[in-house]
C-alpha cells in the first residue's frame, strides 16, 4: 500500500525511519523564480515605455489631422478664406458669419460652424499639455499657425523628436 507521503503512524511500511513531509520551497525553486521574474520585467518594462512615447506620437498625428481638417472645413465654408492668425481659435470654436466674424450662439448671420469642440492640448515636447494656437512660440501656445498658407504644426524646438528621428514641428 502507498501513502504518498502521507504520515499515518508515524512510521512507513517499508522501514522502521518516520516519513518526512515536505513543506516549503527549497531556496534553488525561489532563486529560479526569480531569475524568471527578473527576464519577464527586462523583456516587458522598456517595451511598455516605448509603447507611451509611441501613443504620445499617434495623437499627435491625429490631433493634427483634426486639426487640419478643421481649418479646411472652415476654408471651404468661408470661400476660400483661412481662418485669421489672432482669430482662429475663435473662428474654430465658436460659429461665424460669411466674413469670419464670431459669436457663442448660433443667429441667422452667424451660421458656420464650430469646427471643434475644444483645441486639444499638445502630446508632445516641453509645451506639453499648452492648447493655443499663435503665429509663434510662445507660454501657451501648443500649437503654430500660419495664416498665409493654413499651415498648422505642434510647437516644438528643433531638437525634439519621436524615437525615428522625426521632428515633431514637421509632422
Amino acid at each position: 500500500m502507498t501513502n504518498y507521503g502521507i504520515k499515518t503512524s508515524g512510521k512507513s511500511e517499508v522501514g522502521s525511519t518516520p516519513l518526512r513531509t515536505k513543506s516549503g520551497f527549497s531556496l534553488i525553486e525561489l532563486v529560479i523564480v526569480v531569475v524568471i521574474i527578473g527576464v519577464i520585467a527586462a523583456i516587458a518594462i522598456p517595451r511598455m515605455s516605448r509603447g507611451a512615447a509611441g501613443a504620445a506620437d499617434s495623437a499627435l498625428r491625429a490631433d493634427l489631422s483634426v486639426l487640419r481638417s478643421a481649418i479646411d472645413l472652415y476654408t471651404a465654408e468661408h470661400v476660400g478664406a483661412l481662418p485669421t492668425g489672432t482669430g482662429i481659435t475663435k473662428q474654430l470654436l465658436q460659429y461665424s458669419d460669411a466674413i469670419g466674424n464670431t459669436q457663442l450662439t448660433k443667429s441667422k448671420t452667424h451660421i458656420y460652424g464650430p469646427y471643434l469642440r475644444s483645441v486639444p492640448p499638445l502630446p508632445v515636447g516641453v509645451q506639453k499639455g499648452k492648447s493655443g494656437i499663435g503665429s509663434g512660440s510662445g507660454a501657451a501656445i501648443g500649437w503654430v499657425y500660419d495664416s498665409a498658407t493654413g499651415n498648422i504644426h505642434a510647437n516644438c524646438t528643433a531638437r525634439e523628436a519621436d524615437d525615428a528621428g522625426v521632428l515633431y514641428s514637421s509632422y
